[in-house]
């Protein structure tokens, strides 16, 4: 998790709470650990610490997560990690964020 940084607070994640089965999924593969458990099902626990990721969407077998993904920070901090390696500089550009 990174340590003080937060998203604006409304992201886009959208979690329906009815359709949750409790797999718990989201939990395992949320880098922010914006999901907890609560009787038996998913809880929303921050979602101002959502990164737009998708993984939590991705994952659902319920379809109770829906994001869309590419339109916060993480895009542009995965392009700029990308444009350091120099065979897909050419491809990923620091600044291609929200493109």
């Amino acid at each position: 998790m990174m340590q003080g940084f937060r998203h604006i607070e409304d992201a886009t994640l959208d979690y329906d709470a009815d359709r949750c089965i409790g797999c718990g999924n989201c939990l395992a593969v949320c880098p922010h650990q914006v999901f907890e458990l609560g009787q038996g099902k998913a809880v929303c626990r921050d979602r101002g610490e959502c990164m737009e990721c998708g993984a939590c969407a991705l994952n659902c077998p319920a379809g109770a997560l829906q994001v869309r993904s590419g339109v916060g920070c993480a895009q542009a901090i995965l392009h700029a990690w990308l444009a350091r390696i120099p065979l897909l500089r050419r491809v990923f550009t620091p600044d291609a964020c929200c493109s």
